[in-house]
């Protein structure tokens, strides 16, 4: 009762105020110190469990606590929407079913055993994803301590299966693999599984519960089997029960007479259960080749029947194979057949399973029980509860029936606040309904937070939710998003900073179904195989057509929607865990500015269309390319965003925007790689993802001025990007830039948006006083705000930071954007647009210096990002340093495009050496590639030359892809450090070719390149 109590939603409720003090201690501590974890999963999860109630008992084992291991990303990609807990345990609700377990989400070993030593756990999940080595060892010792508690392992890859299933053989510490294929039932599944299979004995004998058995030994068929059988029998459970009975409550406590699934996986297993239970068997689904004394058997299906029907003649039976020749053994046997690779596979169960019913609906009934109407959804609920008689309306809530629905669907909030309302508290019908629909309403409104929602026109303008214009896939970034919306609304930031409001842009989704729908119905795939032509490419793509579903939802979204946006991509890859693109395909901002909304509507329609067409454009086939992609995988889904920012005159553009790292891979004075960093510029944050001039600071020391005066001054923004709302019909075909206007950083002053932003250099005391009261120059250094908290930005991106990185399981990277006008309650707005892994920061290798010879060491960096050994070069390619001129350093793009063309061709990797920051668009700070452009290289050298002074800001997109790709980057700056490149080792080598500004050569043997990743020191050596 004690613990029923604590895990219902009053309960928590009390809780949270009893741990008030318990949360402010933390706050303290995390000011101080970095909070190694914040159990983001458990949070997470609590907050969507915390409305559960527990219902009655309907089996006498149910499973009641489950711990589910893995990182909170991993959890929250099995269901894109955000709603894990109601997908993972909706299922009850969805069937009416009652005693709910509690999911505890932990991340690490020490947390699992702590739990473990704190409470009983009926089941143990395990989500493996990239990481095959951590949960086996982990399983290992939970079963060593706990040896009868059930562990399962959910597989991301059904080619993992194979490996885990011979260490559950040797081992036994799992005791069931399941695959992960796209439905989260099988959670569900997982867990009645567990139930069936122990309360099979006590049901039987005493309810007479039916036995279905099923054998397959494959997880990634039985992964998908089990949920749908789980499915077809408690649905025609339910409406038998319907047909008995018009109680509510009698129809849920009848669901416990539904029949036991049980799973075998080998012959001699499946005999065992049809012997036990075979007075009980309702029917058999078998495959035909399966293990037969550990050895697989081509016939052993054939004989389990054979053996099945010895027992029970009449038993029902389906044969299921992939081998459609085996249609001749079901006839044989009278079973049905059924194909396993069948498109209707759901429905063939469907139609053999006849004989088990349910219910689903909430029927409207008249004063005398006659139905009326009837609602499947709660939308629908809603709808025909503003429309039906007042008699009906009586008939129902005197009776509760509508909260006993809405428990029945796992409503449990709406329906615990319906319940206690009794019809006397009302004057009349009238206000009874209008209070009914109020609360409905409330919490449609606060159960939408965070999540992706159906189209609807009144979701639109809300930010808290993200609205689904089209089917399909969400891509990287759109689940990137979905999942920064589900973070924000799921974990209160505001106990860590009170003083700012963290929130996200409009946004809405077009799913990757609409453009597989244009490239099928517009018969564009034959033609962008053979065309080559990018501008060939959009043209064709802008004459094509949406669907018309689409065109109507974009009107409804530009009619509510009347602020700038931001187009943009989201490839099925981009920016995922595994294989993050970043900055590959196009993102296009719309001034939405033109009075005629049919104009609008076509620039927004044009611009989703360039968004199409930039899967096929020269960069985005280069990346493909080189990670061994093929273009026919990638599907594009696209995001809508209202853009953040305020207007100025003919300008719109935020006070502030920028990109934070929480690994620091350029570390200042006494800062730690792990403690982070952040970069910000004033205006549109385009200008600081492509590595333009910027602000670059600590969040944990903001006031620490990395440049002395003078350096500030030279590297100070003197521009910035800002929407024309003036150019009413931008040219898209143009590129991303048209609608944009780059303006002097003097028209920010002028506008006002640069009054906290900025600070004036006077070179006679060589100072630099904050604010822009003074005359002299002025440095973009955002002083009032870092240094003086006007709003607490560098607070926040630690605690953003910190909590993301948690939440995703790796260090990570962040664009966000600031508007300094304050709320009512004096709150600036810090708004997260994007999030993503920052690969590379591993830290196992350890380079040991008395092993390298000194006279054979090409290259010592102390700077250096990347982890473990490469021992497959012998080319270099750098730049002559002789004849580098930073005029040209557009040229020298050009022609390293054209020999790394070369070493693709060849396959061969290359050390790439040269001044400045490589990939930013600034051709004065660096070499401005494209990640196509250099792809060969596996590792990437960075130098500074006299008068070319290494600047430690970064082209967001490119580095991204850099580190992704587990590249080697290093960083020689021999003024401020150890490293250096001896230049007298490649002169010595073949020189394979020689251009302008760069020289190819060739060593006889391999080089080996050392990299510690947690010390950050690299080594290339002959």
């Amino acid at each position: 009762m004690i613990s029923g109590y604590l895990n219902s939603y009053k309960g928590l409720r009390t809780v949270d105020k009893s741990t008030q003090k318990d949360f402010e201690k933390e706050h303290e501590e995390l000011l101080g110190e970095k909070v190694k974890s914040r159990k983001l999963l458990q949070r997470f999860l609590n907050k969507n469990n915390a409305d559960r109630d527990i219902y009655h008992d309907l089996m006498n084992f149910k499973v009641k606590d489950i711990m589910l291991i893995s990182n909170l990303y991993d959890a929250y990609s099995i269901e894109r929407e955000g709603r894990f807990s109601e997908h993972v345990l909706g299922h009850y609700h969805q069937l009416n079913l009652s005693s709910v377990p509690r999911i505890t989400g932990v991340t690490t070993a020490s947390e699992a055993f702590e739990m473990l030593r704190a409470k009983y756990f009926d089941l143990i999940i395990f989500m493996v994803s990239v990481d095959r080595k951590t949960p086996v060892e982990l399983s290992r010792k939970i079963k060593k301590d706990f040896p009868n508690i059930p562990i399962f392992f959910l597989l991301n890859s059904n080619a993992d299966f194979a490996y885990f299933a011979k260490v559950s053989r040797e081992t036994f510490t799992i005791d069931s693999i399941f695959t992960w294929n796209g439905d989260s039932s099988v959670f569900f599944s997982m867990i009645k599984m567990v139930e069936d299979r122990i309360n099979v004995v006590n049901d039987t004998r005493v309810g007479m519960v039916r036995v279905i058995l099923l054998v397959e030994d494959s997880p990634m068929y039985y992964s998908r089997y089990l949920p749908m059988l789980y499915k077809i029998v408690m649905e025609q459970t339910r409406r038998i029960i319907d047909d008995v009975s018009t109680d509510e409550l009698y129809k849920v406590l009848r669901m416990r007479a539904r029949p036991k699934l049980l799973l075998a996986n080998n012959y001699e297993e499946a005999c065992k259960i049809l012997l036990k239970y075979k007075d009980y068997m309702l029917c058999l689904i078998t495959d035909i080749k399966f293990d037969r004394n550990n050895v697989q058997d081509e016939e052993a299906g054939i004989d389990l029947v054979e053996y099945a029907k010895s027992l029970t003649p009449d038993l029902p039976v389906i044969i299921q194979s992939s081998d459609a020749e085996n249609v001749k053994i079901a006839y044989r046997f009278k079973a049905t057949f059924i194909d396993k690779s069948s498109e209707n596979l759901s429905q063939d169960f469907q139609s053999f399973i006849t004989h088990f019913l349910g219910f689903g609906n909430f029927v409207y009934r008249d004063q005398y029980g006659n139905p009326i109407t009837q609602a499947r959804t709660l939308k629908e609920f809603e709808s025909k509860l503003r429309t039906i008689p007042d008699e009906s309306l009586l008939y129902h809530a005197q009776r509760n029936h509508f909260s006993l629905w809405l428990m029945a669907r796992g409503e449990i909030r709406v329906a615990k606040i319906i319940n206690p309302k009794k019809v006397a508290d009302y004057e009349n019908p009238d206000e009874l309904r209008k209070e009914l629909l109020r609360m409905i309403q409330q919490f449609r409104n606060e159960q939408d937070a965070g999540k992706i929602v159906p189209f609807e026109e009144e979701a639109i303008g809300n930010e808290k939710n993200i609205v689904n214009l089209a089917d399909g896939s969400l891509g990287g970034k759109g689940r990137g998003l979905a999942f920064i919306n589900s973070l924000i609304y799921n974990y209160d930031f505001s106990q860590h900073v009170p003083d700012i409001l963290i929130r996200t842009p409009k946004t809405s989704l077009v799913g990757t179904e609409e453009f597989s729908l244009f490239m099928e119905r517009n018969k564009l795939h034959e033609f962008v195989l053979g065309e080559t032509n990018y501008e060939r490419i959009k043209q064709l793509f802008v004459q094509a057509k949406l669907t018309p579903t689409l065109i109507r939802r974009l009107r409804s979204l530009l009619k509510i929607i009347t602020k700038p946006l931001a187009i943009r991509s989201s490839g099925l890859f981009e920016d995922s865990l595994a294989q993050p693109f970043a900055g590959i395909f196009e993102t296009y901002v719309l001034p939405n500015s033109h009075p005629d909304i049919e104009v609008r509507l076509q620039q927004l329609a044009d611009a989703i269309k360039l968004v199409f067409a930039s899967v096929y454009s020269d960069i985005a086939r280069g990346y493909v390319n080189a990670i061994n992609y093929s273009i026919d995988q990638e599907k594009m889904a696209v995001v809508i965003q209202e853009l953040v920012g305020k207007q100025f005159g003919r300008y719109y553009y935020p006070h502030v925007s920028g990109v934070a790292q929480s690994y620091n891979y350029y570390p200042f004075a006494h800062m730690k790689p792990e403690e982070g960093f952040a970069i910000a510029a004033v205006g549109l944050g385009k200008y600081v993802v492509e590595g333009n001039r910027a602000y670059r600071f600590s969040p944990l020391y903001p006031t620490l001025d990395i440049n002395s005066p003078k350096d500030q001054v030279k590297n100070s923004q003197v521009n910035f990007l800002a929407v024309d709302l003036d150019c009413t019909e931008p040219n898209l075909l143009e590129g991303d830039m048209a609608g944009l206007a780059s303006l002097e950083i003097s028209e920010a002053e002028e506008h006002g948006s640069l009054r906290h932003c900025a600070s004036v250099y006077s070179p006679d005391n060589n100072t630099i006083y904050p604010g822009l009261s003074k005359q002299g120059i002025r440095i973009v250094n955002f002083a009032n705000i870092l240094k003086y908290n006007y709003t607490p930005l560098a607070q926040t991106l630690e605690i953003v930071l910190d909590v993301v990185k948690e939440a995703l399981g790796t260090a990570v990277e962040i664009e966000w954007a600031l508007d300094l006008d304050r709320d009512e309650d004096g709150r600036c707005s810090f708004y997260l647009l994007q999030i993503k892994p920052l690969l590379g920061s591993a830290d196992d290798y350890v380079v040991n210096m008395d092993e390298i010879k000194q006279e054979d060491i090409l290259l010592y960096s102390e700077k250096g990002m990347g982890n473990g050994i490469i021992r497959n070069i012998k080319d270099v390619i750098y730049v002559d340093k002789e004849v580098f001129d930073k005029r040209f350093t557009q040229e020298m793009a050009q022609e390293i495009n054209v020999l790394n063309e070369e070493m693709s061709n060849q396959n061969r990797p290359y050390i790439l050496i040269g001044p400045g920051r490589w990939g930013t668009r600034d051709q004065w700070i660096g070499i401005p590639v494209n990640w196509p452009q250099i792809s060969q290289a596996k590792v990437i050298v960075e130098t500074s030359l006299e008068d070319f002074p290494l600047d430690a800001s970064s082209g967001s997109h490119f580095f991204h892809n850099v580190t992704s790709m587990n590249v080697g980057y290093f960083t020689v700056q021999p003024e401020l450090s150890k490293g250096f490149i001896n230049y007298e080792i490649l002169g010595r080598q073949q020189l394979i070719q020689a251009t302008k500004y760069f020289r190819h050569v060739r060593f006889s043997d391999y080089l080996t390149v050392r990299m510690d990743g947690k010390k950050r020191i690299s080594v290339v050596s002959v």
